[in-house]
């Protein structure tokens, strides 16, 4: 009789804490996912020629960028084991790696928000307020004006490159099979994208504004909801692995935080009130972009927790001579 042991994970007695990732990851990815967003609201509002529309995208919304941006790398600074290491992140391009994609689109994408701050219905809505920056917003200002149609598109493809990539950071992790799956990515930026809807709602929005974020998020909560159950049917009808994944939230230890904070309160339950809102039947209009945002942390925050736990378990075979 001879045994072959295979393992892909830690070894309990060895290494038992199986937690790498704490708060600081699941603020980044929402954070990121909700800039991500922002942008591309904003450059599809400004497609449409709605620039002077209101202020809850192309001023308060692109200020929020940047600074909701920095706060997410600062969170993700906090999680560096070596801090003072940071700074090789940028000394080479690796186009194999995620995480090096990720690192260089955040840097990329500031610029980008600057210029969107600097288009006509931005920052000179505070006109004399910002003379202190002249010339150089002035400056600013003429470069963003000139190139502002490439600059929209820049905006959709950073935000929308930023937000998938959200969700690719987990999902290349092979050991991890909650994250091993494809539809992450897609999951990740539909969230962000309904985050920024949310945003829209809670940031002074004007009639206009109100009835196209409604109208956004209703849709992006439905594929939300579509996304989810083929991430739950994916992994239940998939391999012992990712079956045993399935389980954690579909009915052991995360079960209860995903089907309250992330299903009812954070999809279901702001989708039946922006339908009414839809119906211009009373609700109030706080109360479902509120849940938007909580459900969009609370999903990134239990995946996150959730992925950690689960692994490839040992594969044990065992082969020899007949009894």
């Amino acid at each position: 009789m001879s045994t072959e042991i295979t393992s892909w994970r830690s070894v309990p007695h060895i290494d038992p804490q199986l937690e790498v990732w704490e708060w600081q990851i699941p603020s980044y990815l929402f954070l990121g996912g909700l800039v991500a967003g922002l942008m591309i609201l904003h450059a599809v509002w400004r497609f449409q020629g709605r620039e002077n529309e209101g202020k809850a995208l192309t001023l308060y919304g692109a200020i929020a960028a940047p600074i909701l941006l920095s706060l997410g790398m600062l969170f993700l600074f906090l999680d560096l084991a070596y801090k003072v290491h940071v700074y090789r992140f940028y000394m080479a391009f690796m186009p194999g790696s995620p995480m090096s994609w990720g690192s260089w689109i955040l840097l990329a994408v500031y610029p980008v928000q600057i210029l969107m701050l600097a288009l006509p219905g931005g920052l000179e809505r505070f006109g004399g307020r910002l003379s202190f920056l002249n010339p150089i917003w002035d400056w600013i200002k003429g470069i963003a004006r000139k190139v502002e149609r490439p600059l929209l598109w820049l905006s959709v493809v950073f935000g929308a490159g930023l937000g998938i990539y959200t969700g690719i950071l987990l999902s290349v992790n092979a050991a991890r099979p909650l994250w091993n799956s494809g539809i992450l990515g897609p999951l990740f930026i539909v969230s962000g994208l309904s985050a920024a809807s949310a945003f829209v709602l809670l940031a002074k929005p004007n009639t206009l504004e109100i009835r196209s974020a409604v109208k956004w998020d209703v849709a992006l909560l439905v594929t939300e909801f579509v996304l989810l159950a083929m991430l739950l049917i994916n992994l239940s009808t998939g391999l012992d692995p990712q079956r045993q994944a399935a389980q954690l939230i579909l009915g052991g230890e995360f079960s209860a935080g995903f089907w309250i904070f992330i299903v009812t309160l954070g999809i279901l339950l702001p989708l039946w009130l922006e339908i009414r809102e839809m119906s211009h039947r009373y609700s109030p209009a706080w109360l479902a972009p509120a849940l938007v945002l909580i459900g969009g942390f609370a999903l990134r925050y239990i995946l996150v927790m959730a992925g950690q736990v689960s692994e490839i378990a040992e594969h044990v075979t065992q082969a020899g001579m007949g009894h």
